[in-house]
């Protein structure tokens, strides 16, 4: 059999989906600090991409563009950042199995009209309390973008993470399977 013939992983690029992408664990900008995909590709499943354009036709109809952290990572991928830090609040153990592993969770912020990010207060995976949807420590104006961000992925039918500002998922999530890297034909890893 086949090992991509059940795939329902979807491409998701600026040209088909309207979106900004930057994979920020296909560069050195992330916590590890080291590149921990060798391709800067996303995917996510179909019933979650699904969602997507529906944020991202929210998003545009209120002047904002979805720039993509991370979509789907392989159980591969999931390993490396918990090895360098194995921190469950804000790393699902790979033992347990990631919903981004599942191609169902997506990282994320909004782009203002001008091209800026909107100020969300921390930086994407910044492990801190401050990342906290409802912290209060960060000035108002950060938490009006943080409650536009998630007013959108929620309307849009996603679920979120609350301890990252970022992070939205599909509320079933866990009934997705976990997929490895050899899933896709050229991989990400």
């Amino acid at each position: 059999m086949d090992p991509h013939s059940d795939c329902q992983l979807v491409e998701v690029t600026p040209k088909t989906h309207d979106v900004l992408i930057d994979l920020a664990y296909a560069t050195p900008r992330n916590f590890t600090g080291k590149p921990v995909y060798r391709r800067a590709v996303c995917y996510l499943h179909a019933d979650a991409e699904k969602l997507l354009g529906r944020a991202v036709e929210l998003a545009a109809a209120q002047g904002y563009r979805i720039k993509i952290f991370d979509g789907f990572r392989p159980s591969e991928a999931q390993w490396v950042l918990w090895n360098h830090t194995p921190d469950p609040d804000f790393l699902a153990d790979p033992r347990r199995g990631s919903l981004h592993s599942r191609g169902v969770a997506i990282d994320l912020t909004l782009v203002a009209e001008n091209g800026d990010d909107l100020d969300m207060g921390t930086a994407f995976d910044a492990f801190t309390p401050l990342s906290y949807h409802g912290d209060t420590a960060i000035p108002v104006a950060v938490q009006r973008n943080r409650s536009i961000l998630l007013g959108l992925m929620s309307a849009a039918g996603w679920d979120f993470y609350m301890k990252e500002w970022w992070h939205y998922q599909l509320f079933d999530g866990r009934r997705y399977p976990v997929l490895s890297d050899e899933t896709l034909a050229e991989g990400i890893m």
